[in-house]
């Protein structure tokens, strides 16, 4: 059973950056896309971006390309998520998921999830 653990998360600066990771134990993800999720408070889970581990391929959602970037570790147990240039908009909490053969906006299909991490823009 995979397990994944996102960190990374905080409050930040408007304008500011932060790293998130998202590590896989238990088992490989190496094969299939792993996303990012955000919910922020009283709207739904959206896709933030996803990789596919095997190939390095990635997406972004419209709302971040150009801020936001995924990649994966060498060992590809580990997907990162860079997030430059962050605004109010991007307050939430980020989800880490697994393991479906087509990255997807929808949460919907993915086999594992993680508990999330708390990301906090302030003016």
């Amino acid at each position: 059973q995979v397990q994944l653990v996102e960190s990374g998360g905080g409050s930040v600066q408007a304008g500011g950056s932060l790293r998130l990771a998202c590590a896989a134990s238990g088992g490989t993800i190496s094969n299939v896309c792993t996303a990012w999720f955000r919910q922020a408070p009283g709207k739904e889970r959206e896709g933030v971006a996803g990789i596919y581990t095997r190939y390095g391929l990635t997406v972004h959602a419209d709302s971040v390309k150009g801020r936001f970037a995924i990649s994966q570790g060498n060992a590809k147990n580990t997907v990162y998520l860079q997030m430059n240039s962050l605004t109010l908009q991007d307050t939430g909490v980020y989800f880490c998921a697994a393991d479906v053969l087509v990255c997807t906006s929808a949460p919907t299909g993915y086999r594992y999830w993680g508990q999330g991490t708390q990301v906090t823009v302030f003016s």
